[in-house]
């Protein structure tokens, strides 16, 4: 097996286990044995755990994104429908049967404190997903956008933390009306 098979395979593995289990109940064991790729080429691809939680953050930050950028292209036909196609997709993401929240802010609730990778990782995704929605917000022709970004930024939190926590699935059609609110309010 080659370094970039090793390299997925762990990923795969601690990406599975680190979102449904967290990042401390796993151990670099659980990670070899789930991966079926042995300790000394595991340690080779990553010398520490911690360098599996960064790249497990890394990847997952680049996938998720990836998704909520290709689902908004694809149905958001306007400024304000790309901003409401975010909570159509959020809707979608949460009905997924693997769906435990946000990763970066179970990795931050766990770690951040004593793990300067995770918060620095997480930090970046939330600020990433920031610049997104500002991004969303630039075609339109309201007084703040920096605030309305980070009104929509607040919204996308809410929904996640609220359906991790409560399964209440329907958080994102609630985030997605309180948006609609602010769209009218912005002067759409």
């Amino acid at each position: 097996m080659d370094v970039e098979e090793a390299t997925t395979r762990v990923l795969d593995a601690a990406e599975e286990q680190f979102y449904e289990r967290g990042i401390q109940a796993v151990g670099m064991d659980a990670i070899r044995s789930r991966s079926g790729v042995s300790l000394k080429r595991l340690y080779q691809c990553f010398p520490s755990k911690d360098h599996i939680v960064a790249a497990y953050l890394r990847r997952r930050d680049d996938r998720w994104r990836t998704q909520l950028a290709e689902y908004v292209r694809e149905h958001g036909d306007t400024a304000e429908g790309a901003i409401l196609a975010v909570f159509d997709w959020l809707s979608e993401w949460f009905r997924r049967p693997e769906f435990r929240g946000c990763a970066f802010v179970n990795s931050f609730g766990e770690l951040g404190g004593v793990s300067p990778v995770v918060a620095e990782t997480a930090r970046a995704h939330k600020k990433a997903v920031g610049a997104y929605l500002r991004q969303l917000v630039e075609p339109l022709d309201v007084s703040d956008p920096d605030g309305l970004a980070a009104q929509l930024a607040v919204l996308v939190e809410g929904a996640t933390v609220v359906a991790a926590v409560t399964g209440d699935l329907d958080a994102a059609r609630t985030s997605r009306a309180c948006a609609e609110a602010l769209l009218d309010a912005a002067g759409r």
